[in-house]
């Protein structure tokens, strides 16, 4: 292993459920890029995020502490300070090229350069803030698609999300980010170990693929939801709220419908994947940048996601609700010359683990107060327990009106999910039902195990207070930090 500091590519998509790539089961899919880096990298097939939407997650990811610590349980609040500071200390230079979602956006969050892209559709928060991408479409004279001119379509409530970009290719918000960070690669030349974020708007909705590529998966057999009478009578009553909500409020251009047509959903499905196969391409170019860069063999390349999407399963929109489809998602690190690749990790982890796993590789110490852990030693094939349990919450974004707050704990068998204030919650036994259609809550015969789950949650929250009673001063950044030189 090379003692020199390793540059880090850290690429995050917003949205992508781990059943979208073909190299990890996916066979609807084409994505011979993170294939790439699923064979010569290592696979975690059980990492699950700390929040199941996307504000919070990631500020979750890049402090190293869950959401009711750095107190970031919803969409919109504020968060700025990040792990990224002590890479900047360590001699890394920093940089983001696209979607973080700060709050504020532009907030410089330990990074040298920020070249930000937000949401595809930012229709209330940040409206009239202007990313690059708005930039770039302005230079030619356009304005992106989003909810405004789509609500304009006389099918727009049949689409549930899905339009094709009809705009120039090269100006759909992940070819922009996939050119953008290659542009970066080819002609910013950096003495420093370098830490480059990639954080791709897609597969969120919109779910806007060019013509070609969506003609290309509706061609195509894809997997459609298959959700019962009985399962959606048997809904949580937060649930069930939400999906009456979704109907009433569009978000990020989804018009949701309590009963779609296979039809509708199949488009929906077709476009996310397109979507997807759009992102791998990117990908690919960013890869190949690297290879010319000439400094492969002393590169660390992730690839994950902030959460998932329901797409229809559950009868749910979007995400927010935990099922495996939202929490679940993919993780792959390819450094060939330093972890032995073609590997896969089946113990359970959170995708907020990374923090000090990059620390690690940087020479920095993680701060001994984070609830995230290094994956390390599964990395170097070290012998590694992971996780027991992992967890996930989320205060009441504005479509959550029927719970203020929820937590999930999930074992290897079992998934509790508590809602604060409220008598009912759900409880899956995930080796008999992996599909979370039948919720054991009321049931007698499972009480020792939705008792045993419950105390472990108290558990969880005991631990937390205690770990890191001393740190929560430092999560909120002061005002006016500056970025490290």
């Amino acid at each position: 292993m090379t003692a020199q500091k390793p540059d880090i590519v850290f690429i995050i998509t917003d949205q992508q459920r781990y059943d979208t790539i073909a190299a990890l089961g996916a066979s609807h899919m084409d994505t011979p890029n993170i294939d790439r880096l699923v064979k010569t990298g290592v696979s975690f097939e059980q990492c699950h995020v700390t929040a199941p939407s996307c504000v919070p997650c990631r500020a979750s990811l890049f402090t190293g502490y869950y959401p009711h610590t750095n107190g970031v349980l919803a969409n919109g609040q504020p968060w700025s300070r990040t792990w990224v500071s002590d890479l900047a200390r360590a001699g890394y230079h920093c940089v983001n090229i696209g979607k973080m979602h700060t709050i504020p956006y532009d907030a410089k969050a330990g990074f040298h350069e920020r070249y930000v892209v937000e949401n595809k559709d930012r229709y209330l928060e940040g409206r009239w803030f202007f990313d690059e991408w708005d930039k770039a479409l302005a230079s030619h004279g356009l304005k992106k698609q989003q909810r405004e001119t789509y609500r304009a379509r006389p099918d727009y409530k049949d689409r549930l999300g899905a339009f094709t970009w009809d705009l120039p290719a090269a100006l759909q918000s992940d070819n922009f980010i996939g050119e953008t960070a290659k542009w970066w690669l080819e002609t910013k030349p950096v003495e420093k170990p370098l830490f480059l974020t990639i954080g791709f708007p897609g597969p969120h909705p919109p779910y806007d693929p060019t013509p070609e590529m969506a003609e290309k998966y509706m061609a195509r057999d894809v997997p459609v939801p298959d959700v019962s009478d009985e399962e959606l009578a048997a809904l949580a009553g937060p649930w069930i709220a939400k999906r009456e909500h979704d109907v009433e409020v569009d978000h990020d251009s989804v018009a949701w419908k309590l009963d779609p047509t296979p039809e509708e959903l199949r488009r929906m499905r077709a476009y996310y994947y397109a979507n997807m196969e759009m992102i791998d391409t990117q990908v690919g170019r960013i890869l190949d940048a690297l290879e010319a860069r000439g400094n492969m063999e002393n590169t660390i390349v992730i690839f994950t996601s902030d959460h998932g999407d329901n797409l229809g399963d559950h009868g749910l929109s979007q995400k927010w609700a935990p099922y495996e489809e939202v929490t679940r998602v993919p993780m792959i690190v390819s450094a060939p010359g330093r972890f032995a690749g073609g590997r896969t990790v089946s113990e359970m982890v959170q995708l907020f683990d990374l923090g000090p796993t990059i620390l690690e590789w940087a020479g920095v110490a993680p701060d001994p107060s984070f609830e995230a852990i290094s994956l390390n030693p599964a990395l170097e094939g070290a012998p590694f327990a992971g996780r027991d349990h992992v967890f996930c919450e989320q205060a009441g974004d504005v479509n959550m009106t029927g719970a203020s707050y929820l937590t999930m704990v999930r074992s290897a068998t079992h998934k509790l999910v508590h809602f604060r204030g409220s008598e009912e919650g759900q409880l899956f036994d995930l080796v008999a039902d992996p599909g979370e259609r039948v919720n054991l809550w009321d049931d007698p015969e499972q009480a020792g195990v939705k008792q045993a789950l419950l105390g472990t949650l108290l558990d969880f929250h005991i631990e937390s207070t205690v770990r890191t009673r001393n740190a929560r001063h430092l999560i909120v950044s002061p005002p006016g930090e500056e970025v490290w030189q």
